[in-house]
């Protein structure tokens, strides 16, 4: 038998056995430490409907950003940054999955364009895979303030399938539609404003002829019996009843609040919303600046009816659209702000875009409500012309991204997506297409061109253009299948509606296509043709076999913007209080309207 280890010592095997055991254990704490410390928190800060002209690092020099400008100037521009679709809800869509619109159905047929009410079934379906469901699985917090416009139910009025916290945010504040006229009280009606003046104009008719009917019954000129006017009396108002629940009621039913799944003004007060939202997004950084975060703020400025505080009222050089783009420009001031207070400055990979070009067609009878694309033609709606999809592109991320740094490669909002998983430490899901790439090399400096080859541009679901960077030569070309006709002829816009179409007869199909050659005309004023490009040909079959080759990856998916989950289903409307009597005026508190 061995001699024994002394009492109260410990063998030489088991001592150093735990030595490795605690070594490993601080390694394991080091290497999870260091994880999180490369791991940025993100804060992407989206406009709405901002023109790529309207700021000062994009060349306007009237109307004051100075902290988007510093943002600038303190990182990466792009400028050649493209939104996937022209219009907030398909364009969204495709920046929280990284994939064009119509693979989740989230996209037009012909019909309509955006979703129309909070009350609708349609919206972002649940398999789809969002940035911020992937960076929460990799423990980052996870909030969105501002504009969702993805939907919010399906089946009841609290299943809130597509609401944002089933979509991997863990905190939502903010507006589950979006801003239109209706939300401001007196404001003129914008929500399907066609359709609207139809059913009033019937309405108006039907009750004319009734109206005859009970007239000339009266005087014995018509012989019909009181009890068919009395029904059709009854039929006439129970159509305009139908209606009118809905459409009559826009201002309650679309324009209110949430805080995560909670109702908390309903209907909103546009005045005092610019402050919640910036109080909701400063308290975030706030709670959440000893751990990772993921903020994605989406600011309701500058989509009309441009809600702006009395203290930016009447400052700009540029009216009411002015005044709201430097109230936007001091918000996000305001945000920068507070991620320096808390030092996380350096700490935190920021990002500044809008969701598509100026609306052209937003004007009143003070003049335009919306925005200037600068030099690019087109805007709002219009899926090839660049002002409807060239957005303004600003990362920062000091010691990490370069300062001042400029590039002109082409790049996607879809982009955005596969970066910030990356820089999560997540991975893109493998079992669908993803049609963003990593911005991460080219922001760093360590790749040199896009990863996109091709970027196709559509309106709805139909291809209007297609851009092919050549790389070797550095042309950049682009064709456009169709473009919308503009109302008056030769004016840049629809004037004689809200938008330009995508498809019938508002738009003029090109064969051969319009082919132009972007890196000498950015305007798109110059089409070439077979006798002033002599590779007219090579590159028009060069973009259409891509073209081919990009239709092999579609597939057909369920609509989401069919007329069955565009309508208004009063069963699935978010209701402060009980349906229908929703009404709540400040968080929390209900009231009488």
């Amino acid at each position: 038998m061995g001699p024994r280890a002394p009492r109260g010592r410990m063998a030489p095997a088991a001592r150093d056995s735990l030595w490795v055991l605690l070594l490993c254990l601080l390694l394991r704490t080091s290497e999870l430490q260091a994880a999180n410390a490369l791991k940025p928190n993100i804060l992407l800060i989206m406009a709405d409907d901002l023109g790529i002209g309207d700021l000062g690092c994009y060349g306007n020099d009237t109307l004051r950003t100075p902290n988007i400008d510093r943002l600038a100037e303190e990182g990466v521009k792009l400028t050649q940054h493209l939104a996937a679709a022209p219009v907030c809800t398909p364009s969204r869509s495709s920046f929280l999955t990284g994939r064009h619109s119509f693979r989740s159905g989230m996209e037009a047929d012909d019909g309509y364009r955006v979703l129309q009410w909070n009350g609708g079934s349609g919206g972002l379906p649940a398999n789809e895979t969002t940035f911020a469901r992937i960076l929460q699985q990799q423990g980052y917090a996870t909030g969105l303030i501002g504009k969702w416009h993805q939907g919010v139910n399906c089946e009841s009025r609290t299943d809130h399938c597509h609401h944002p916290l089933n979509h991997g945010f863990d905190y939502f504040y903010g507006m589950p539609f979006t801003l239109v006229n209706d939300c401001r009280p007196g404001g003129s009606p914008e929500l399907d404003a066609v359709t609207r003046a139809r059913l009033r104009l019937y309405t108006q008719m039907a009750a004319l002829g009734v109206l005859t009917v009970a007239v000339g019954k009266t005087c014995g000129l018509i012989s019909v019996s009181w009890k068919v006017v009395l029904g059709a009396a009854g039929l006439v108002f129970l159509f305009f009843v139908t209606w009118y629940a809905s459409f009559g009621f826009v201002r309650r039913w679309n324009c209110i609040l949430m805080r995560n799944h909670d109702v908390t003004e309903q209907p909103m007060v546009l005045e005092t919303t610019a402050g919640r939202m910036l109080h909701e997004a400063v308290s975030y950084i706030e709670r959440n600046k000893h751990r990772p975060f993921l903020l994605f703020v989406s600011l309701l400025h500058v989509h009309i009816p441009l809600a702006t505080t009395k203290h930016f009222l009447g400052k700009s050089q540029h009216g009411l659209y002015g005044d709201n783009v430097e109230e936007m420009d001091w918000l996000v001031g305001e945000i920068l702000k507070a991620v320096e207070v808390n030092g996380l400055k350096n700490t935190t990979f920021t990002y500044f875009t809008s969701d598509h070009g100026g609306h052209l067609e937003a004007r009143d009878e003070h003049g335009q409500l919306g925005g200037w694309n600068g030099i690019f033609r087109g805007g709002k709606g219009m899926g090839g012309w660049e002002g409807g999809i060239r957005v303004p592109g600003i990362f920062r991320w000091p010691g990490v991204l370069p300062a001042g740094r400029v590039m002109h490669e082409p790049t996607s909002l879809m982009d955005v997506f596969p970066t910030v998983v990356q820089l999560g430490g997540g991975d893109v899901p493998q079992d669908r297409v993803i049609d963003g790439r990593s911005l991460v090399p080219l922001l760093r400096g360590t790749a040199e061109h896009s990863a996109h080859e091709f970027l196709f541009h559509y309106c709805g679901k139909y291809l209007h253009a297609a851009r092919w960077h050549e790389k070797d030569s550095g042309r950049l070309w682009k064709v456009h299948y169709m473009t919308p006709r503009f109302h008056p002829e030769g004016a840049g816009a629809c004037y004689d509606r809200r938008l330009c179409p995508c498809s019938g007869d508002g738009v003029t199909q090109h064969s051969p296509p319009l082919l132009f050659d972007l890196s000498r005309d950015p305007s798109e004023a110059r089409p070439l043709s077979p006798g002033s490009e002599p590779r007219y040909h090579v590159v028009v079959a060069r973009v259409g076999e891509a073209v081919k080759q990009h239709r092999r990856t579609l597939s057909p998916v369920p609509p989401q913007f069919s007329l069955s989950n565009i309508i208004w289903k009063p069963w699935l409307q978010p209701c402060c209080g009980t349906f229908p009597l929703c009404a709540c005026r400040q968080d929390g508190d209900p009231s009488e309207t």
